[in-house]
């Protein structure tokens, strides 16, 4: 189940004051390109956040007696600002792209997942100015800045192999990655442990938790059933769930909605979630309990990642085929793509090959099974392999799931809103100027996955990069980007 990757997890931390956009969200409506930068003049903003990058990448202590001095009155303890610095220590300033007295906009480089972002920061009018608001997100490249060389298929899986390696040999990377040219592999490797007590090391055939992946079987499951012309994805859901709770979700919010996470439908993970974690086992559950709340926008006004937007479209499968989310996907998805590894069963039940999630708490690497869902669901948290997610994409580019034109909608396609913008559909193609590709990430405590379709186009060869992992975003993360960076 999707949550904020890398850095922009940290930035979640901090609560209201602190703004942060997932990539989720932003991939509807990148920010432009910036043009080339010119020289900007300082301002009480723009050197207060150059000193705070400054600071962050020093230590602790140079990082804490800048936050106690920049910000004195700081709704936030010494721990949540620590973890914070933890995720951006390693950003690279490349330039202020603009800057006033109180607001300033820096352009900056993660280099452990491979992203450009926009550091922001306000501050006071008045001297002694100190910090009001922070918030990154995720930006497109300068434009002074060359893109990676894309590099032939030996130099790609060299050039990989190193940067994994790398990774692994500091600890940033545990887990496997495969690379595929034309359905063919062209490179696989697991690195680190998949159970750190019994020294077990990850392998080929480990099944890693994948979070958010999950939902692309969901809405491959959609899309077979208005292929089948049982289910409108115009139709608001209460055609489909007669007995939602809530009126305005559901007269209101379509199945389009739901899959472009424009419905205003929320999230699950609440306090009402950590209250009943265990108890709620499948999507009717998540409604028993979400399904009286009420719409946090009106449909189709913004997106807004709805991971409980999933868990009905969940439902809506299970009352539509008849079947339970589990059998359907299991007979309409795993068993045509031939995926025999694949799968969500509770946590409780023990799998030899099952990789333990692990994240940092004091410090320290632990295990992350009291932070997941009973097991995974529509919203995603189930399992898989490299392997069999190559599997997936190889079925679905060949239509063995959906027919060209309903594989076509799900990869590229969406339906225009109220306001005239068109809203993609949460698997669609990547903005920017990387190669176009389709598929999902997941990310969570413990976890993060990736899976990119690049279809062959334009000259070009298809790939497809699957990369799981058994650390928190953006463990996986960082080594999809470098890789979708040099595709050729």
């Amino acid at each position: 189940m999707k949550r904020l990757p890398g850095l922009l997890a940290a930035l979640a931390l901090a609560g209201p004051f602190l703004a942060a956009t997932s990539a989720a969200q932003t991939s509807l409506a990148q920010p432009p390109t910036p043009p080339v930068p010119r020289p900007v003049a300082e301002t009480p903003a723009s050197d207060l956040a150059r000193r705070l990058l400054k600071a962050a990448a020093t230590s602790d202590d140079a990082f804490l007696a800048f936050i106690h001095e920049a910000d004195p009155e700081t709704r936030l303890t010494d721990d949540r600002w620590l973890a914070l610095r933890q995720q951006i220590k390693t950003l690279q300033l490349h330039g202020v792209e603009q800057a006033s007295a109180t607001h300033a906009d820096l352009s900056v480089f993660d280099p452990d997942p491979d992203i450009w972002a926009r550091f922001s920061l306000d501050v006071t009018a008045e001297a002694p100015h100190t910090i009001t608001n922070l918030s990154i997100h995720p930006a497109d490249r300068p434009g002074d800045v060359a893109p990676p060389p894309r590099l032939d298929p030996a130099a790609l899986v060299a050039a990989t192999r190193a940067r994994v390696e790398a990774a692994a040999e500091d600890g940033r990377f545990s887990g496997a990655v495969l690379i595929a040219r034309g359905g063919r592999t062209i490179y696989e490797a697991a690195y680190g442990l998949a159970d750190r007590d019994a020294m077990a090391p990850n392998t080929l055939r480990t099944q890693f938790r994948f979070g958010s992946m999950g939902k692309m079987f969901t809405a491959v499951s959609i899309m077979q059933l208005a292929q089948d012309g049982k289910l409108d994805l115009a139709a608001p859901i209460g055609r489909y769930l007669k007995d939602y709770p809530n009126p305005d979700i559901a007269t209101k919010v379509t199945v389009n909605n739901l899959l472009t996470h424009t419905g205003g439908t929320g999230d699950i993970f609440t306090p009402e979630f950590q209250s009943h974690r265990l108890e709620l086992k499948d999507a009717k559950d998540y409604v028993a309990l979400f399904g009286a709340r009420p719409p946090r926008f009106a449909p189709g006004a913004r997106t807004e990642y709805s991971n409980y937007g999933f868990m009905l479209l969940g439902r809506i499968v299970e009352v539509v085929s008849g079947h339970s989310y589990d059998d359907y996907i299991a007979s309409h998805i795993f068993a045509p793509a031939g995926m025999t590894v694949t799968g969500a069963l509770p946590e409780t039940v023990h799998l030899a090959q099952r990789a333990t999630s692990y994240m940092m708490r004091n410090g320290q690497l632990v295990s992350a099974a009291d932070t997941l869902p009973w097991r995974g669901g529509p919203a995603g948290g189930g399992y898989s392999t490299v392997g069999d997610l190559t599997k997936f994409a190889n079925a679905l580019m060949a239509s063995h799931l959906l027919d060209h034109v309903y594989t076509g909608l799900l990869t590229t396609g969406g339906f225009t809103g109220p306001n005239g913008a068109f809203l993609r559909y949460d698997f669609g193609a990547q903005a920017g100027d990387r190669r176009r590709y389709f598929g999902h990430s997941g990310g969570a405590p413990g976890m993060n996955g990736e899976l990119r379709i690049f279809p062959a186009e334009r000259g070009q060869g298809a790939y497809t990069i699957v990369v799981l992992a058994n650390l928190r975003p953006p463990a996986a993360t960082g080594v999809a980007n470098f890789i979708s960076d040099r595709v050729p």
